[in-house]
């Protein structure tokens, strides 16, 4: 489903539709024909119109005011602003199931208001690289972090519309990061993959090697041209990578592998552990369309792990079934799809996935986490970096524009973008650096 939809429950951040930002504001005219046009678009749809109804009853109580046109009084009242705001702290706070002293919870609301711009300048680092000028955050939008102050943006003519926007859409990515920081105290989330990085070292790895130690290797490919999947893959070690002459069709990847031990062999193999910083969270929330992180963000905690063979994978497995039993806890595996072991395409809802995908996918449940864990081979892996249609990179930019998310975030009439043209163009951009 499009976050840009009929249906999608960011309605507030939508520029297709009546709560759209404008070009100025007036809220002395309360009957005038533009209103009146306003309110029948409005009442057009009745669910827009009671979640507008919802969205003003909870502006008047943060700003503690009754009606829109005691707001310009408010714009010129500094002091009445330093009130509300700390009176808005409270509240937030409360909502969020934070504790502490007022200077704390302040601090940590601001922290949500420094993940809402790290959504928009993450992007602005990779997938619209080429593009950071032209998604820019208004400096003053920026270092605004005191919500009242932003709310108060959106109704002062005095700002443009593109900053009135911003000081909006940081508003709702600030709840969304809000709401994932309590699901994360509530489910001890950071507590957990302490434990499970305590797990790997204590039960898993191989004691051949330090904790952190890695063993350096290189997987030398050559790739098809016409969509750039890999043919053959060898291991080689630093001494040979040294020789060897990159052709066209040829890659030379590094992999920092780890061993794990099976009777007296180590088995290599190389794996990241990731945690999802909190504006990635909320870039899923928003490509999901969905405002409750314990619906949407369910591999909070994920391993992928590249091994030589299906065998190695198989064999890893029932490793990790044994190791989680010396650590006194049974693990199931939930929700597994295999697209190494035979013909079947790849299924999965994520829009801009591939179903030329292959890979191993399965929840793994043990000392109460329940962990992510994407298992290839080296063949597949390279796949997942390099092939057409099926390379991360392709796949990250696809889902962001093909799910409506940077229309919501940056909508084509205040940032003056071809969505459907940048898209393509960094698709190309990204096939270029892969295969030149």
């Amino acid at each position: 489903m499009s976050v840009i939809s009929e249906d999608s429950v960011f309605t507030s951040l939508k520029q297709q539709g009546p709560l759209a930002v404008e070009d100025s504001v007036n809220l002395c005219s309360p009957f005038s024909a533009r209103t009146r046009t306003w309110v029948k678009c409005l009442c057009y749809n009745r669910i827009n119109a009671t979640k507008y109804r919802a969205l003003r009853s909870q502006i008047f109580e943060f700003l503690g005011i009754e009606s829109f046109s005691q707001i310009p009084e408010l714009l010129n009242a500094p002091e009445m602003q330093a009130e509300r705001s700390r009176r808005a702290f409270g509240l937030l706070g409360n909502m969020f199931g934070l504790h502490g002293t007022a200077r704390e919870v302040e601090a940590r609301v601001q922290q949500y208001a420094r993940t809402a711009d790290a959504v928009a300048n993450s992007l602005k680092v990779k997938i619209l690289k080429p593009y950071a000028s032209y998604i820019a955050t208004t400096n003053e939008i920026e270092v605004a972090n005191d919500p009242v102050t932003l709310l108060l943006i959106m109704f002062n003519d005095r700002y443009h519309k593109k900053a009135r926007f911003e000081a909006r859409r940081k508003l709702v990515l600030m709840t969304l990061a809000g709401s994932i920081d309590q699901r994360e105290r509530e489910t001890q989330i950071e507590e957990k993959f302490s434990a499970f990085l305590h797990f790997l070292n204590d039960y898993v790895w191989s004691k051949s090697q330090k904790i952190g130690e890695h063993d350096i290797i290189y997987l030398k490919s050559t790739h098809n041209p016409e969509d750039y999947s890999c043919q053959t893959v060898t291991v080689i070690d630093s001494n040979a990578a040294a020789k060897v002459t990159i052709a066209p069709g040829t890659k030379l990847t590094l992999l920092k592998r780890r061993r794990f031990r099976i009777g007296n062999k180590d088995i290599p193999i190389y794996v990241s552990i990731r945690k999802k910083p909190p504006e990635a969270k909320v870039l899923k929330l928003l490509r999901k369309n969905e405002k409750n992180p314990a619906v949407a963000v369910d591999d909070e905690l994920g391993l992928m792990a590249v091994l030589d063979s299906v065998a190695d994978i198989k064999t890893f497995q029932y490793h990790m079934t044994r190791s989680a039993s010396k650590a006194d806890s049974f693990m199931v595996l939930e929700d597994i799809t295999d697209t190494l072991s035979g013909p079947s395409p790849y299924q999965s809802s994520a829009i801009g996935s591939s179903t030329k995908t292959e890979m191993i996918k399965f929840f793994a449940r043990l000392g109460g986490m329940r962990v992510e864990f994407i298992i290839h081979t080296n063949r597949s892996w390279l796949n997942y970096m390099y092939q057409k249609d099926v390379a991360h990179d392709e796949y990250e930019v696809k889902r962001l524009f093909d799910t409506g998310v940077m229309e919501l975030l940056f909508p084509a009439d205040i940032y003056h973008l071809d969505h459907h043209l940048i898209r393509n163009d960094m698709i190309r951009r990204f096939r270029a650096r892969i295969e030149e």
